[in-house]
């Protein structure tokens, strides 16, 4: 990072410093995980020995923590390594859009594209629109995490900002914003149903539940607060760190050549007869993408999005590979993925470690007792009101840092909270609400995140070589910190205004359900 030698620093960047500092001392990305594991299973250990039990909530069972280091601990090792790591979901994930995408970049579509599009989009936009896109991006899940950053790098080199930067609002976007979305989301979906699970649970015979849009309006809303948030936090507190680019010069977004025309206008064509088979696919003959009843939220669309995905990106490289001249034969796409491939021999390591160390932290049950702890702290904190829902949103986003699965959390807290909102008189959607906007912000700069080690190291690999995660972490923590507390502000000031946070659903337990 450059470091600007003229102007004072301000305690913010003091502060960040310090952190970016400490945080640069961490181990390789391997090795750090490799500790992790045997702290893990050390604390696992004591635990038993201990015999520590808490009673899970969403169960009702006691909850003990496993021993690594006992004849069962062995047996589960042994039958479970090589599994943890070729089941690790996002080294399939990474490795098939790097691919994909890598075949996008090598062939010169994607710079085509930008001096196409962007030629003209002036520079102060870009950091909010990328954040938009990555917001947007969730509706693919983890996928937005591996796509929109490298583009994001490029989008940003094209304008002549820093591509970091780029790849950190993407990044930032696709996390922190995880929640929010213009449309209905898988998350939707899944919460709701934990929701109503504990609804049912707290009172067995109403027939009251909520849907899949009762936070819809206020996450519409919360897209174009996530893009216009995290955008000035990129601009304002992260370019400033960074500098001026002092790499090799990026590509310039000039015009394109007839040549590359060619390959815009055969990728163009691809495209459009791809995206038709996908429509007939889900709309007519037999509708084998749709799902059940035609919808759209679990569809195997939605779930088959990677393989589809990679199609659409590597039929439209090499469509414009082949039209333009970048290609002329299998030898120049054989080696346009090799090049890709080549750099990322040090995120497959990673995985293999980190693999091992979630697939141990899940086991043990670690994370289970940890989101009970801070389930069991939030219950006894005696807070009543929206200070209650504010100091909810922080346990959530506190126990986010260390366990990533918002599901799992939701699993164990909606037992609790929701029938403890209830009888303040708070509807479950609005509670479930409450979660959603903990659950999303911290995301972006746990060092728990998978994904943040392969911006890392797509980052060193094109980039800065010296970049350390350090520098990642200290300049997202001022994203997440600035979206949470614009986030909660814009709770409240929603919330006492009065206006729907979904189709038929407010901030009140309608009258009569208890």
């Amino acid at each position: 990072m450059s470091e600007n030698t003229t102007a004072k620093k301000t305690w913010v960047d003091k502060c960040l410093d310090g952190v970016e500092r400490v945080c640069n001392k961490l181990p390789p990305p391997a090795i750090l995980f490799f500790w992790l594991f045997f702290i893990v299973g050390i604390v696992g250990a004591l635990f038993t020995m201990a015999d520590v039990t808490l009673v899970n909530p969403a169960s009702g069972e006691e909850v003990v923590s496993a021993n690594l280091f006992s004849t069962e601990g062995l047996h589960w090792f042994l039958d479970n390594m090589v599994k943890n790591f070729t089941g690790f979901a996002p080294l399939g994930l990474v490795i098939s859009m790097t691919l994909g995408i890598g075949l996008c970049e090598e062939s010169g579509l994607i710079i085509s594209l930008l001096r196409s599009s962007l030629k003209n989009v002036p520079p102060s936009l870009v950091p909010y629109i990328i954040a938009f896109v990555g917001t947007l991006g969730n509706i693919a899940s983890d996928t937005a995490a591996v796509v929109i950053p490298p583009m994001a790098a490029i989008i940003y080199m094209g304008v002549g900002k820093h591509p970091v930067v780029g790849m950190l609002a993407g990044y930032a976007g696709a996390e922190a914003g995880f929640s929010a979305n213009l449309m209905i989301a898988g998350t939707d979906s899944l919460l709701q149903g934990l929701t109503n699970d504990a609804i049912k649970a707290f009172i067995p015979d109403s027939t009251f539940s909520v849907d899949t849009t009762c936070n819809w309006f206020f996450m519409i809303a919360s897209t174009f607060l996530c893009a216009i948030v995290i955008g000035l936090a990129c601009e304002k507190i992260v370019e400033p760190r960074f500098g001026k680019y002092e790499g090799a010069a990026g590509e310039k977004l000039e015009d394109v050549t007839p040549a590359q025309r060619k390959g815009l206008h055969a990728t163009g064509i691809t495209a459009l007869v791809y995206i038709a088979i996908l429509l007939a696919g889900f709309f007519a003959f037999g509708r084998p993408l749709a799902g059940e009843n035609g919808a759209f939220v679990g569809s195997p669309f939605l779930k088959g999005l990677i393989p589809i995905l990679f199609i659409l990106f590597s039929i439209c490289g090499l469509a414009y590979g082949y039209a333009s001249g970048t290609f002329k034969n299998t030898t120049d796409v054989n080696k346009a993925m090799s090049k890709q491939m080549a750099g990322m021999g040090s995120y497959v390591l990673f995985c293999f470690f980190c693999g091992q160390f979630q697939a141990l932290f899940n086991w043990t049950k670690l994370g289970t007792m940890l989101a009970i702890a801070g389930a069991d702290f939030l219950e006894n904190v005696g807070f009543t009101g929206l200070p209650m829902c504010v100091v909810f949103i922080l346990i959530s986003a506190f126990v986010n840092i260390f366990v990533s699965s918002g599901s799992a959390k939701w699993a164990i807290f909606a037992p609790i909270f929701v029938p403890m909102f209830m009888l303040l008189g708070y509807h479950p959607g609005f509670t479930q609400l409450c979660y959603r906007l903990g659950d999303s912000p911290g995301n972006c700069f746990t060092p728990m995140s998978p994904y943040i080690w392969m911006t890392l190291s797509v980052a060193q690999t094109k980039y800065m070589p010296d970049l350390k995660i350090g520098t990642l972490i200290s300049n997202l923590i001022p994203v997440a910190v600035v979206l949470q507390i614009a986030w909660i502000i814009f709770l409240v000031i929603w919330a006492v205004a009065g206006i729907p946070i979904g189709p038929g659903v407010g901030v009140s337990l309608p009258a009569g359900i208890l």
